[in-house]
Parts: C-alpha cells; sequence; structure tokens
C-alpha cells in the first residue's frame, strides 16, 4: 500500500494488507465493548454512608443533611441508609449548575418544540 500507482497485479496483495487491518479493528472494537460492558454491569452497586461521602467528596454530615431533606436518593430499610453508585451519578448530573451543552440537532429539535408557528390563513 506504499505504491501510489497501483496496478491490478498489486490488488490481491492490497486487499490482504486490508484484509488484516480490517480484522485488527474488528478484534479492537470488540475488545473496547467488552470493556465497555463490564463498566455497564457494575454501576448498580450499593453505598454506606462512609462511602458515598468519600464518593462524592463532602462531609458526612452535609450528606446526612440532604438525605433528611430528600435531596439525594437514597433507600432506608432499618436505621441505615443505602445509595447506589448510578444513582448518585445521575444526581450529580442533574443538579450540576453549568449544564452540559447540547449537540445542534438536540439544539435545534428543542428550540423548534418550544416555538410555536403562527397557522397559514388559507388553512383555516
Amino acid at each position: 500500500m506504499d505504491k501510489i500507482n497501483l496496478t491490478f497485479n498489486d490488488l490481491p496483495e492490497v486487499v490482504a494488507q486490508l484484509r488484516d487491518e480490517v480484522m485488527s479493528l474488528r478484534s479492537l472494537l470488540t475488545e473496547q465493548n467488552g470493556v465497555n460492558n463490564a463498566k455497564a454491569v457494575d454501576t448498580h452497586v450499593p453505598m454506606s454512608v462512609d462511602e458515598a461521602a468519600e464518593y462524592l467528596g463532602i462531609p458526612k454530615g452535609t450528606l446526612y443533611m440532604k438525605l433528611s431533606d430528600g435531596t439525594i436518593p437514597a433507600t432506608k430499610p432499618g436505621k441505615r441508609y443505602c445509595l447506589y453508585r448510578d444513582e448518585l451519578d445521575k444526581w450529580l448530573e442533574s443538579s450540576r449548575k453549568n449544564p452540559v451543552p447540547l449537540s445542534d440537532e438536540e439544539l435545534n429539535a428543542s428550540i423548534s418544540s418550544s416555538h410555536r408557528r403562527k397557522p397559514n390563513p388559507r388553512n383555516w
């Protein structure tokens, strides 16, 4: 594939090199998908209040205050709170002051859905 001008005689060699590259890319994609699937399985992990305070990086007293207000999602099956890591991640994303910027398509869809157009008088 280093040649600029390819001839018909070079075709089998070039196709073999392309096949090898496609196979290596396919193996990399399958490895990456396996890593992504492993991450998705481990997100619903129960945590104690101490672990959640360390994970969020806030003092334990502040965490208890937010738990009693109901701002942080948690369950309390008995005397102790049970928090889940994926719910804490969703809470962090929803309570951020600077929201994640939207893509152009999402921004266009949100603007067009929030604005109503005046009906055409011919259609009345």
